[in-house]
């Protein structure tokens, strides 16, 4: 089992989700995905952000996040977007042209365990998962590349549970079927990512409940898969 650490009190660690408005490509060569880690950098400096993971793609991107107190993630996410949107039109010269995103961000709250570690899994396997690469840790940027890399960049911070020994390793080999429903269903929802009783406590706690409710149907004991 990994080893616990300090939590911050009251504090959750969360994975983020946004993507190109249309899905449209928002990296379509190096300097793209160099000029989002330079945000990545200034937003943490501006509105200091503990930054587990990430993953960024071609019209997409993942972080796993976790904020100090209430209304940090909404800050941060904030300053982030707008900064890229900016820069991105300015280097492509569409100022004005509209929206760079499909909106706001999308997110939910990760139990501090064995979850946490399953949910930065996924994001840092993502390029893997879409066949872009043969190692996880080939794709230039994500923080499983940054890791090999000794962090050099110092974007990624501690988290409140250890990493495992062989951890590429880890990333490395597939997840299973009930693994990615799970976490796709909590990407779309929202949801809570934790055991039934937690993520009841903490829906009920930040008022996500709905995000178990099947429609027409009321609140169940029990969080169930569909």
């Amino acid at each position: 089992m990994p080893r616990r650490l300090r939590v911050a009190s009251g504090g959750y660690a969360y994975h983020v989700l946004n993507r190109g408005v249309g899905r449209m490509r928002l990296f379509t060569k190096q300097r793209d995905f160099e000029a989002f880690e330079e945000v990545i950098a200034e937003a943490k400096e501006r509105r200091p952000m503990r930054v587990l993971g990430w993953c960024v793609m071609p019209n997409h991107w993942h972080f796993v996040l976790w904020p100090r107190g209430d209304g940090d993630l909404s800050e941060f996410m904030r300053w982030l977007t707008g900064t890229h949107t900016q820069r991105w039109h300015a280097a492509h010269r569409t100022t004005g042209t509209g929206p760079l995103y499909q909106g706001r961000f999308k997110s939910f709250p990760i139990r501090e365990d064995d979850h946490l570690l399953t949910v930065l899994r996924y994001v840092e396997r993502n390029p893997l998962r879409a066949n872009m690469v043969e190692a996880a840790d080939a794709w230039r940027w994500s923080s499983l590349w940054h890791r090999a890399d000794r962090n050099r960049a110092g974007l990624l911070d501690h988290g409140p549970i250890a990493l495992p020994r062989r951890w590429r390793q880890h990333v490395q080999a597939p997840q299973t079927d009930a693994e990615l429903e799970a976490l796709r269903r909590c990407v779309v929802r929202g949801a809570p990512f934790g055991d039934e009783s937690w993520q009841q406590r903490t829906a009920k706690r930040l008022g996500l409940e709905s995000t178990f409710r099947p429609r027409g149907r009321p609140w169940p004991s029990a969080p169930q898969s569909k």
